[in-house]
């Protein structure tokens, strides 16, 4: 098989023939970690002769990329409080979630409130596992604050205008700015903690430990994973076989020129290849169990979540599942009738997910959703009363509690699963709620619409942006952050192996400073932005030092 990257179009150049012999990863043979363990039993390292000069401590999960003076304190608390301190983290207050509340008409989540749920509910899941790993007689089995920061820090990469920004950066960055790893808002995140965001202890970066950094890092390769080590390990979730003998990435933690960060922080914590550390595999499910009940709160509240197409939806699967699963996959694809979209989840939850899809647990988990959701909660529109805040309350905070008293500690059998999942039941539970905003949110024209218009603005600020770098009388003018951002990331990468170092350093240089810049604004800075490089801001000063 060779392996690609899905997230580029699939015309362009993103396939990537398998390499003869690929360069030993973070966990090739040799490259293991001495005295490598879970985070709470770490204490910092020690600076080696070979890297003393670089200042990089390694040789355990406290490990720093450069000596901190903090460090005589607890290392895992002064990594949640960088974070927290972060003005990425507070720019999150101003980016959307999935709808903006002008949009909606009613106070939905944004980044930063979606962010204090996943945190809140990490962190139970991670103390709920070290108490039954104590009952057990074992010891801690992760770092309950590690998992916490990396909660705080899993969104930091989100672009403007949520999930719409991402892509549209992304193919923006491939086919206009020609750059090969594109745009993913996991390997942003990545990049804020490592080499944007700044301290005044180190030269880039947040300088967290390398178990913060682990955990961060929900799909913890990139685009250019060795194909070898796919093929060995068999794809995780983000990289996808194709019936063509290809593999598909669409999904990672790092572009290429960050990638000898996140090796180095894997050996810091002894990971496994193309496997989350126990803390990251935490953080990804609290990601889960948040968005998928926090979108039905919001929607339900915003009047969005119409209970009758719903209903049809559920009552026409339910009513006839045993006619629906012996149907053959075309004519289940080309089905427009209520129950379809659901019966085609099934098929994809067993195509995708074999290890636990489970036709028996998909039938209880609709028929749960059914009654507690749909019949129950939906059909009663919410009227702002306090009964109907009671009622919303209830239901969300039973199912989050479902959810997280089932998630466990499970060995790697398969490359699909992280260290710690959902029971079996909660699994199912969870991918009914997702297809619920699918299929009843995300599809809606009326939205749409609107993404259209911010993916315009996006492209515009973009296009603007890289003119204005072309304009030889003019360049000067452009904003200090712009011109900073493209000066680091020429660093990097010329600072890459002369091996892995591409001839056009410059060109793609400018490229990222471009996407990082755009990728660090708001929603609101994103508008202002744009506007005003056509020429139509007004308050034109304020506008200057915002940018």
């Amino acid at each position: 098989m060779t392996l690609h990257d899905e997230t580029a179009p699939p015309t362009a150049d993103a396939r990537v023939d398998a390499p003869a012999s690929a360069a030993p990863g973070p966990d090739a043979p040799g490259s293991a970690v001495p005295g490598a363990g879970t985070p709470g039993a770490r204490t910092p390292g020690t600076v080696t002769d070979a890297r003393a000069e670089r200042g990089t401590v390694v040789g355990n999960t406290a490990s720093r990329i450069f000596v901190d003076r903090d460090d005589e304190h607890d290392p895992w608390s002064i990594d949640l409080e960088r974070i927290q301190f972060s003005p990425y983290f507070s720019r999150l207050s101003a980016v959307t979630q999935v709808v903006s509340p002008s949009i909606s008409g009613a106070p939905v989540h944004n980044r930063l409130t979606h962010t204090l749920k996943v945190s809140a509910i990490a962190r139970v899941v991670a103390l709920q596992l070290n108490t039954r790993s104590r009952r057990a007689g074992e010891g801690d089995v992760c770092n309950a604050t590690v998992v916490e920061a990396a909660a705080y820090a899993h969104d930091l990469g989100h672009p403007p205008f949520g999930h719409l920004g991402e892509s549209t950066l992304n193919r923006l960055a491939r086919d206009e700015l020609g750059l090969p790893d594109g745009f993913e808002g996991n390997a942003q995140t990545y990049r804020i903690l490592t080499a944007l965001d700044v301290i005044e202890t180190a030269p880039r970066g947040l300088n967290l430990t390398a178990a913060v950094r682990a955990a961060s890092a929900k799909y913890p390769w990139a685009p250019s994973v060795s194909h070898d080590e796919v093929e060995r390990i068999g794809p995780p979730r983000g990289i996808r076989p194709s019936p063509d003998g290809t593999y598909r990435v669409h999904k990672y933690s790092a572009y290429d020129i960050d990638l000898a960060d996140l090796d180095e922080a894997r050996r810091g914590v002894d990971a496994d290849p193309l496997r989350q550390s126990i803390e990251g595999a935490v953080m990804d499910l609290a990601d889960d169990i948040a968005y998928s009940v926090h979108d039905v709160d919001d929607f339900y509240r915003a009047g969005i979540l119409d209970h009758a197409p719903i209903a049809a939806e559920f009552r026409g699967w339910l009513d006839d599942v045993l006619e629906w699963r012996s149907r053959d996959d075309a004519e289940v694809r080309a089905e427009l009738a209520p129950g379809a979209g659901l019966e085609r989840l099934r098929r994809k939850m067993r195509r995708d997910d074999p290890w636990i899809a489970d036709d028996e647990a998909f039938l209880a988990a609709v028929s749960d959703v059914d009654a507690e959701m749909v019949t129950d909660l939906l059909a009663r529109p919410f009227d702002g009363s306090l009964t109907a805040e009671r009622r919303l309350a209830a239901f969300t905070d039973r199912w989050i509690r479902r959810f997280q008293e089932s998630a466990r500690l499970r060995p790697l059998d398969t490359p699909r699963a992280g260290p710690v999942v959902l029971s079996a039941s909660a699994w199912h539970h969870v991918e009914v709620l997702k297809f619920v905003h699918k299929r009843f949110v995300l599809s809606r024209p009326d939205l749409a619409i609107q993404q259209r218009g911010m993916s315009r603005i996006l492209a515009r600020s973009v296009r603007a942006l890289g003119e204005w770098l072309d304009d030889d009388l003019d360049r000067a003018r452009t904003p200090r952050r712009l011109r900073e951002l493209i000066a680091l990331a020429l660093e990097q990468y010329a600072a890459l192996p002369a091996d892995r170092r591409p001839a056009d350093v410059e060109r793609l240089a400018r490229a990222r400073g471009i996407v990082d810049y755009v990728a660090s604004l708001t929603d609101a800075q994103a508008f202002a932005l744009s506007e005003a490089i056509s020429g139509r801001a007004d308050r034109l000063w304020a506008l200057g030092q915002r940018l």
